[in-house]
């Protein structure tokens, strides 16, 4: 059986103008072809560089592309994978400070978290301790450090969703 195709978005939401070259070259390597990201200034966090850019590949290429570009300093970024017939979609988001996170995403792009992980939170008594176990499976302290760079990038080009399926 074939392995089915996906597609996606890289954002790079935060990236020093000396790392941009780099990004694009493991970008391309992941996806098999060179690529150009239309980079902008990153309002949020000034000497910073900012892009998105539509990939498409097989399924699986969205995990194959944020480890290639995770560990370097001063970066953030999130990639998506949209879900495929055959295949969950998923989100990738980094923080210099968090590390990378991974959420699977439905066809409406919801995050999905599996039931084991629901459970485990519930068997928590204290409330709060509930809450911080759903924050980490939801990947919600990723959210909020990342949201300023996404509202900063408000004037970027529409990235269109693809019909699943």
């Amino acid at each position: 059986m074939a392995t089915p195709r996906a597609r996606g978005v890289v954002f790079i939401h935060s990236a020093p103008k000396a790392l941009c070259p780099h990004l694009e070259w493991a970008v391309g390597r992941s996806i098999g072809r060179a690529v150009n990201f239309s980079w902008q200034d990153q309002p949020a966090l000034h000497g910073a560089r900012r892009a998105e850019f539509s990939w498409d590949g097989f399924a699986g290429t969205g995990a194959v592309i944020a480890s290639a570009i995770r560990g370097w300093e001063h970066l953030r970024f999130e990639v998506t994978e949209d879900p495929t017939a055959a295949s969950m979609g998923g989100r990738w988001m980094h923080t210099p400070d968090l590390g990378v996170h991974h959420s699977q995403m439905d066809a409406s792009g919801s995050i999905t978290v599996p039931e084991e992980r629901v459970r485990a939170a519930m068997d928590h008594l204290d409330p709060l301790e509930m809450r911080r176990e759903l924050d980490i499976a939801l990947g919600t302290a990723w959210d909020r450090e990342l949201d300023v760079f996404r509202a900063a990038g408000d004037d970027a080009p529409v990235v269109w969703l693809h019909q699943v399926g």
